[in-house]
């Protein structure tokens, strides 16, 4: 087994950039309601946004090893995509390595695990979503897997895909569906608009979604 996988397809730099204005939930629906990773993993503060390409890391449980590998070879804009085995009580990333991420121009972290020095963090302002926050320690001496596909709070995930995040959670975009997802989500974008025109005179939700029809067939009753 190649333990480190170092070359892989990204998705163009013009087609993320146009993701980057959509909102996780608009995506997500555009997507044919695929790719939702486990609500639980938030943004470590409020209007923290993540926006590129998935670049994999499987850690073993309680150690942090592969991040650090991770750290060294990634490309800037990536964000880093890791798994830790479910094992969350441990602080799997911290302060001095947000700082060699900034200066590494990477795109984010999300972590389906914790981190600790989140307020130093949020401070240098490096995007993170995770599960929480633990100030356990983890050790460096276990081989685990950078850039093969991985399980991410419930979502597989390769190398390359389109990772998205903002307030409402994250959403996995698959590298070779992005160009069909986006005109997807520009249409629905402008669908909105109108829903949204026509809310604003006064037209009930029932209506404009037709759900008087299926209120009917389920035997909703009024007196």
């Amino acid at each position: 087994m190649v333990h480190v996988i170092t070359n892989f397809k990204r998705p163009p730099k013009d087609l993320i950039d146009k993701f980057r204005t959509i909102s996780v939930a608009t995506v997500y629906e555009a997507s044919g309601r695929n790719g939702a990773a486990d609500c639980a993993i938030k943004p470590i503060t409020k209007g923290v946004c993540i926006c590129g390409p998935a670049f994999t890391v499987q850690c073993h449980p309680g150690d942090n090893l592969m991040l650090h590998k991770a750290l060294e070879i990634a490309c800037p804009g990536d964000v880093l995509l890791a798994s830790v085995g479910g094992h969350y009580e441990a602080g799997y990333w911290g302060e001095l390595m947000a700082t060699s991420a900034v200066a590494k121009k990477l795109g984010g972290l999300a972590i389906d695990g914790c981190i600790r020095d989140s307020e130093e963090i949020i401070k240098m302002g490096f995007p993170i979503f995770c599960r929480g926050f633990s100030i356990q320690g983890t050790t460096k001496s276990v081989i685990g897997l950078i850039n093969n596909a991985i399980i991410f709070g419930g979502v597989l995930i390769h190398p390359g895909d389109l990772v998205i995040g903002d307030d409402d959670g994250i959403v996995i975009v698959d590298r070779g569906k992005c160009h069909v997802v986006l005109e997807k989500a520009n249409k629905r974008i402008e669908a909105e608009k109108k829903k949204s025109a026509l809310l604003k005179k006064g037209i009930s939700s029932v209506k404009l979604n037709n759900l008087d029809k299926v209120l009917e067939s389920l035997g909703l009753i009024k007196d």
